[in-house]
């Protein structure tokens, strides 16, 4: 794990490539440190996988981050800006592409099975994880490399250079960096640990 949280987080970024953890993440830190805790996802999808219009999205996402403390996740390059000029800490999930896609498997099936209501009512189904151009396993595989690439190269550029990052890169990382915060808190453990999400 990355030094660079010794600094209070106020407002949070956690990023990282497809189904690595980011949302569940977020919420053991946002019960480590209070903050408010928002899934992007939610913001963008509307009924039947349809998506926001991006100047709708980007109005929401920049009166979320124009709060004073927040925990935002979510990777959405079109809203990123917004959230990196006031985000005082960046969480990247840089994990391995076995231990991710073991996570996405495992999470889209359980969600297959139990038909849990995601984002607007939205739900994954047989045909959408199985048989479509759409399946979050076949984007995994796909963009996997690309994401890690592309958060290493975000993480040197001149305009983020300053913005702490914290690179979390197996899932033990995820479990110091939440008792870290609670430490300097001063708060009891949050628990769970880093497997799911």
């Amino acid at each position: 794990m990355s030094d660079r949280a010794d600094d209070p987080m106020l407002r949070v970024s956690v990023v990282g490539t497809s189904c690595s953890g980011k949302s569940h993440v977020a919420a053991r830190l946002s019960r480590a440190t209070g903050l408010p805790h928002t899934q992007l996802d939610a913001e963008y999808f509307l009924p039947d996988w349809q998506e926001r219009p991006t100047d709708e999205f980007r109005d929401r996402v920049e009166k979320i981050a124009s709060a004073d403390r927040w925990i935002i996740d979510g990777n959405y390059s079109k809203a990123r800006d917004l959230v990196w000029a006031r985000a005082t800490h960046v969480v990247w999930l840089n994990y391995p592409l076995p231990l991710v896609f073991r996570r996405a498997l495992a999470r889209t099936m359980r969600r297959v099975i139990s038909r849990e209501p995601l984002y607007a009512g939205n739900r994954e189904s047989w045909r959408r994880t199985f048989l479509s151009h759409d399946s979050i396993l076949i984007w995994v595989l796909a963009t996997h490399r690309h994401n890690r690439e592309k958060y290493g190269r975000l993480r040197a550029a001149p305009e983020w250079r300053k913005l702490p990052f914290v690179e979390l890169r197996r899932s033990r990382d995820a479990d110091e960096l939440v008792a870290h915060v609670e430490t300097m808190r001063g708060g009891a453990p949050a628990g769970g640990s880093g497997e799911r999400k």
